[in-house]
C-alpha cells in the first residue's frame, strides 16, 4: 500500500530544532509535492522517513510498521537523495545490478531501456559522470526500483531542460503503469507543479500546508486595485501575498470567498482573480507570505 504516518515527530540537534510536533498522514497512490525554501526541514523530514536520521520525539510507521531498524518497512521506499551512496569507482551498470541485490524487484530491463532514453553510458565509471549525469543515474535507479513509495529530493537539479521534461514524462508514465506514492521535494516548484495531487509546505519547523491541489486552487484568489481600498478589503484577511506598485496593490488570499466578500470586492471596485498554481506555491513558501 504505502501508506506513512508520522505522529508527533519533533527532531532535535542538540537545542537546536529542526521540525517540530509533526503530524501527517501521507496516502498511497498520489504524487505529492514536499516545498519549502532551502533549510526549512524538506531532507531531514525525507530521512527521518526513510530512518537514516532518528526523531527525537514521536514515530513513524508504513502501513502500521515502525521504519526504526526494520529492514521489512524501509524496503517498501526508495529515496534518491542528493548524496551519492555509490563508490566512485562503480561503473553505472554494476550500481544497478548492485542496487537489485538490496531490492530484488529492481527492474534491470526497464533502467537498461531508460539509460538510453536519456542517453546515459551504463559502461562509464560514477566519478566520471557529469553533475547532470549522476542526477539521470539515481532518477533510474528510483524509478526502476519498483519501490511501492518513491521519493526525490531535488531531482531536477543539474539536469537541462530536456531532461527535465523527459523526466517528469517518464515519471507519470512510471505512475500510470503502476500507481504508487511519489513524493517530490523541491525548492523549483514550477517543474513540478502540474503533476502534483496533494501538496506539504514545510515552514517555521512545521507543517503549513497539507492539502489537495485541487482544494487550493478553489480557496485561492487575488484581489487588486487602489492601494487604500485594497487595505480596506484585506484588513480583517491574512494575505498570502501583497504586491506594490505606486498607489496600486494587489492582494493574494488563501481562504472562503463569501457572498459578503463578493459584495465588498464590487462596492471597492477591485479586480478578483484566480491564482496560478506555482504562484499560489511560490507565496505559500515565501518567508511571511510578503
Amino acid at each position: 500500500m504505502g501508506v506513512i504516518e508520522i505522529k508527533n515527530m519533533s527532531k532535535y540537534y542538540g537545542d537546536f530544532c529542526a521540525l517540530k510536533d509533526i503530524s501527517l498522514k501521507i496516502e498511497p497512490n498520489k504524487i505529492y509535492g514536499l516545498l519549502g525554501r532551502n533549510g526549512a526541514g524538506k531532507t531531514t523530514l525525507l530521512n527521518l522517513i526513510n530512518n537514516r536520521l532518528f526523531p527525537t520525539e514521536g514515530e513513524i510507521t508504513i502501513d502500521g510498521e515502525g521504519v526504526l531498524e526494520n529492514d521489512k518497512a524501509i524496503g517498501k521506499m526508495f529515496y534518491m537523495t542528493e548524496k551519492d551512496l555509490y563508490p566512485e569507482a562503480m561503473k553505472v551498470g554494476k550500481a544497478f545490478v548492485w542496487t537489485k541485490e538490496f531490492y530484488p524487484s529492481f527492474d534491470m530491463e526497464y533502467a537498461m531501456a531508460l539509460s538510453k532514453k536519456f542517453s546515459l553510458n551504463t559502461n562509464k565509471k560514477i566519478k566520471a559522470l557529469s553533475t547532470g549525469q549522476n542526477s539521470i543515474m539515481k532518477l533510474i535507479i528510483t524509478l526502476a526500483s519498483n519501490a511501492e513509495v518513491l521519493m526525490f529530493d531535488e531531482p531536477i537539479l543539474g539536469l537541462d531542460a530536456n531532461h527535465r521534461e523527459l523526466f517528469i514524462k517518464e515519471l507519470l508514465q512510471n505512475f500510470i503503469d503502476k500507481p504508487k506514492t511519489i513524493i517530490l521535494s523541491t525548492h523549483i516548484i514550477e517543474e513540478i507543479s502540474d503533476i502534483l495531487e496533494r501538496v506539504i509546505i514545510i515552514k517555521d519547523k512545521g507543517i503549513a500546508v497539507d492539502d489537495s491541489v485541487e482544494n487550493l486552487l478553489e480557496r485561492a484568489y487575488s484581489v487588486a486595485g487602489a492601494a487604500s481600498k485594497v487595505d480596506e478589503f484585506i484588513k480583517d484577511k491574512n494575505p498570502i501575498n501583497t504586491e506594490v506598485l505606486g498607489s496600486f496593490k494587489s492582494a493574494t488570499i488563501l481562504g472562503e470567498l463569501s457572498a459578503k466578500d463578493r459584495e465588498t470586492i464590487n462596492s471597492l471596485e477591485l479586480e478578483i482573480n484566480k491564482v496560478e498554481l506555482q504562484k499560489l506555491f511560490i507565496h505559500l513558501t515565501n518567508e511571511g507570505g510578503n
